[in-house]
This record gives structure tokens, C-alpha cells and sequence, in this order.
């Protein structure tokens, strides 16, 4: 890419919102940009939300100081690409007021209207068309609880958006989307390029509330004149509708083929493959969305991921040694067997009503202990992920692990290496989200020939340990056999266990 070919990079998470600029080789300008934090709105009727105002005002400020540093050092920008979370939609009225906050993915309220949906349409088939199971993280759960439960607030609603679609329509004045987003709703048919109509009708949604689809991943080159004359140096550059994070994120750790698995723990976690083809065939406990109209991305994404280690940190008196005390000691060797599902979970299972347990207790047990088990569980979930994404993909020639909450601990990465029995290699790209969307729209402007071609910066491999395997194979499988104990069989994974018992 040309030099001063610079592109901002807007990362709307979970937890936090920043603004970032890229130069032509995909790397942040030091000291150019800001970060803001938030917490989520949650309560114990399991909701899950965000106030679109503050995630507005969040926003506004992380441009305000971006512009300003450009300003201050003379930089200049081609465009403006955006990664804001997958599943996640707010409603807006006629006069463009929102109608509801903004319902995040982790919200389990709609899990009877989850059961609904599946008395209505087998959900083999939704998963088929969709890429999506029935899970309270989607689109259709959480339209139906809010038609069921707030009918006001529905039927006032004209248009269903997306957070950085809510963004960018107060910004520049146009409902802008992306395939990316879109795809990952649960009512996007991918042998259709276009929405299911069965779903829509049973959700009670017209086709003229959401995104137009002839209009997708189309940019906007102006600004609202309140934001012109605020960002003068963003004016007149394309801003592109957001891209989902998730797509994002292997896209900015050079995971873009099916020869590398994208590996992510945060405060979720995810693995992923992107692969490059007309159609797909999605296996089952698998989800499958779009990077672009061009690429698939498929994978597994678990509710319980560095949450988890928090979790233990907060509730456990562990000593400040607590994670060099679990590198001497071997696997499993604590007698614990721990199910990490503080906040239900999705694959491979697709339970939001799973909650955490520990099994094996006794008077010896430490917090260290717990701790480990804890680490270790977590660690299985993404072999379980690994085992259902091998099936239809070879064993990938690198496995590339990023998220802060993984690469913060040594110990838990080894743990990750040994459970997968694959090398898992550091990613060193500090901003791998908002890089990613940079990379995702200099393609789309023509200034890069394949993302394929931008490998990420990559630090440590850090190898399997062969005699740990026999160590994890026992844990897998005790954590089968508490699972179905408590829960039953009825998962993706449950059959993956049959056939490796005969």
C-alpha cells in the first residue's frame, strides 16, 4: 500500500471503544488515538445491555482526540473502517429515536422465545441456512422477547440496527451495514444472499426494517455537517459500515486461510477459520458468518473465556504466586473436574442455561487448585472447538493465539498448546480488531491486491508437551461424563464422543 495511505481503525467492544490510525503497513501510529472503558448494564433477570448514548458519546470521543493528534502532527487518512460486536441490535423510531438500548449478545432473557423458535422450525435447519443455532446470543430469541414482552417499543420500532450501523447513520446520515454484520443475525440465508423470509414472518419482522440488501458494504464519503466541521480531516474520505469483530480479529492476526486457525481469548473467546469460496458446507455445532461477500468464517465461540479467570481471581484467595505454583504441577492433578459455564454458553453445546459447577471437591483443596481447574477447563472447550472445525478442515499448519487475557498468562497459554496438542505461536499485533477492519477496507478500496498477502507480527510458539496429552484425554473425558450427568447428551460434541468410545 502507497505511504500516507493511512486508515482509521474504530474497535466498538465489549468493553471498551477506540480509535486508531493504521499507516500503509497496518501498524498504529504511537500516541495517536484513544481508548475509552464501559462497563455492560447487567441484571439478574439475565439482561444484558448497552445505552446507545453513551456508546455514541464514547465514540465521539475517541474521534475527537484521534482528529486531534492528526491535526497536531499533520496526518492525513483515505478512510475510515469500523469492527463492532457480532449479534448485538437496537430499534429505532420514524423520528430516529431509539426505541430500545442496545441488546447484547450475552443477554439470556429470550431463552423460552429460543424454545419457541424451535417448536416452529427443526433447528438443523436454521443452523443449514443460517450458519446460526437457536441460542438466546441471536437476532430471532431476543425480536421475539422484545415483541412478547415490550410490544410497545416494537411496534413504534421502523428500522432494526446494529450498533455501528447506529453509528455511522448519526454520523453521516446513511443506514450503512456490511455483509459481515448482517451475516451473523441469525436471519441471513448464505445460499441466498439475502434474508429468510420464513424466519422474518414468524418474528413479525418486515423486510423494510432492516438493512436494504442491495445497499451492503456500500461506504458513505460525507459526513453530517455538525461532524464535518468537528472532524474536518475524516470529511470527504469513505467511512465503511462496520465489519463483525470476530471477522475482524483473524482478519488482523493473518488468519485468512484455512492453513491458519485464529485463536482468541478475551473476555469471551473464539477459534477460527476463514476460508475463501462460493459455498460452504457449515458442520454441526459449528456457527458460520462472513468476513466479506468474498470470504466465510467459521468457528466456535465460548461465553467463558478470560471471564472465567476473573472470576477465580475475584472470588479466591489466590497468592501472588498463584500461576507459578500451577506451572510446577501437572494436569489434572487437583482430582477437579470444573464445567466454566458462568455465563451459559455457546459452542459447541448452544445451552445459555448452563451454569458452572465443580466436581471432586475436598478438604485438601486449594485456591490454587480451583484456579488451575478452572484454567484447564476453559483450555478443553476450545479442544472440543478444535476437534469439530478439524473435521471438515485439515489440521492447520499454525494455530495463532491472541486476546489479552490469554497472552497476559504464560501458564494458560502452555495449557491451551498441551490441551490442543498443536504449537500455538503469540500474536504480537496489539490492536488486532480495529487492524483487521483497516486491512478488510483497503481491500475493498482497491489499495491492497488480497488481505492473504499481510501476514501479522508473531512472537513465541510455544510447544505441546506429548506427556501431557494422556493427562488431558482423562480430564476430556471425566468433563463428558459430568457434562451429560447433569445436562444430558444432545450436542454436536456428544457425537464426537460416541464415536471415538467405539
Amino acid at each position: 500500500m502507497a505511504a500516507d495511505s493511512n486508515i482509521v481503525g474504530i474497535d466498538v467492544g465489549t468493553s471498551s471503544v477506540r480509535a486508531l490510525l493504521f499507516n500503509e503497513r497496518f501498524s498504529p501510529f504511537e500516541g495517536v488515538g484513544r481508548q475509552k472503558k464501559y462497563e455492560l448494564t447487567t441484571k439478574v433477570d439475565g439482561s444484558v445491555e448497552v445505552n446507545p448514548d453513551l456508546l455514541l458519546q464514547l465514540t465521539c470521543d475517541c474521534l475527537d482526540a484521534l482528529h486531534a493528534d492528526m491535526a497536531q502532527r499533520g496526518l492525513k487518512a483515505v478512510g475510515v473502517a469500523m469492527s463492532t460486536f457480532w449479534h448485538c441490535f437496537l430499534g429505532v423510531d420514524r423520528d430516529g429515536k431509539s426505541t430500545t438500548p442496545i441488546v447484547h449478545l450475552f443477554d439470556t432473557r429470550s431463552f423460552e422465545q429460543m424454545d419457541e423458535i424451535t417448536k416452529i422450525f427443526d433447528p438443523g435447519w436454521i443452523h443449514a441456512i443460517t450458519g446460526c443455532m437457536p441460542h438466546t446470543s441471536y437476532w430471532p430469541a431476543k425480536l421475539l422477547w422484545l415483541r412478547e414482552n415490550h410490544s410497545d417499543a416494537f411496534a413504534r420500532t421502523t428500522r432494526w440496527y446494529s450498533p455501528g450501523e447506529f453509528l455511522l447513520k448519526t454520523f453521516c446520515g446513511h443506514e450503512l451495514e456490511s455483509t459481515s454484520m448482517i451475516s451473523a443475525t441469525g436471519i441471513w440465508d448464505h445460499r441466498k444472499h439475502d434474508y429468510c423470509e420464513e424466519l422474518l414472518e414468524a418474528l413479525g419482522v418486515p423486510r423494510e426494517h432492516l438493512p436494504a440488501v442491495e445497499s451492503l458494504d456500500a461506504p458513505c464519503r460525507s459526513l453530517l455537517p455538525a461532524f464535518a466541521s468537528r472532524w474536518p480531516l475524516l470529511n470527504g474520505i469513505p467511512w465503511y459500515p462496520a465489519h463483525g469483530d470476530g471477522a475482524c480479529n483473524s482478519v488482523g492476526s493473518g488468519c485468512t486461510t484455512p492453513k491458519r486457525f485464529a485463536l482468541m481469548v478475551g473476555t469471551t473467546g473464539a477459534m477460527r477459520v476463514v476460508v475463501k469460496q462460493r459455498n460452504v458446507t457449515i458442520p454441526a455445532g459449528i456457527w458460520c458468518y462472513r468476513v466479506n461477500r468474498e470470504r466465510f468464517i467459521l468457528g466456535g465461540a465460548t461465553s467463558n473465556g478470560g471471564e472465567v479467570f476473573r472470576w477465580a481471581s475475584r472470588v479466591f484467595a489466590l497468592p501472588a504466586d498463584a500461576e507459578e505454583q500451577i506451572t510446577s504441577r501437572e494436569p489434572g492433578a487437583h482430582g477437579l473436574t470444573v464445567l466454566p459455564y458462568l455465563a451459559g454458553e455457546r459452542s459447541p453445546y448452544w445451552r445459555p442455561d448452563l451454569r458452572a459447577s465443580i466436581a471432586g471437591l475436598s478438604l485438601s483443596s486449594s485456591a490454587v487448585d480451583v484456579l488451575q481447574a478452572c484454567l484447564e477447563s476453559v483450555s478443553l472447550r476450545f479442544k472440543q472447538i478444535y476437534m469439530l472445525l478439524t473435521r471438515p478442515f485439515s489440521v492447520p499448519d499454525e494455530v495463532i493465539a491472541s486476546g489479552g487475557a490469554l497472552l497476559r498468562s504464560k501458564v494458560w497459554l502452555q495449557m491451551m498448546a498441551d490441551a490442543l496438542g498443536h504449537p500455538a505461536i503469540e500474536c504480537l499485533e496489539p490492536e488486532a480488531s480495529s487492524r483487521g477492519a483497516a486491512i478488510v477496507a483497503a481491500e475493498q478500496m482497491g489499495l491492497l491486491s488480497s488481505m492473504d498477502d499481510l501476514p501479522a507480527s508473531l512472537g513465541q510458539t510455544i510447544v505441546p508437551r506429548p506427556e501431557r496429552e494422556a493427562a488431558y484425554a482423562r480430564m476430556l473425558k471425566n468433563d463428558g461424563a459430568l457434562f451429560d450427568s447433569l445436562y444430558g447428551r444432545n450436542s454436536a460434541f456428544s457425537l464426537i464422543r460416541s464415536e471415538a468410545r467405539h
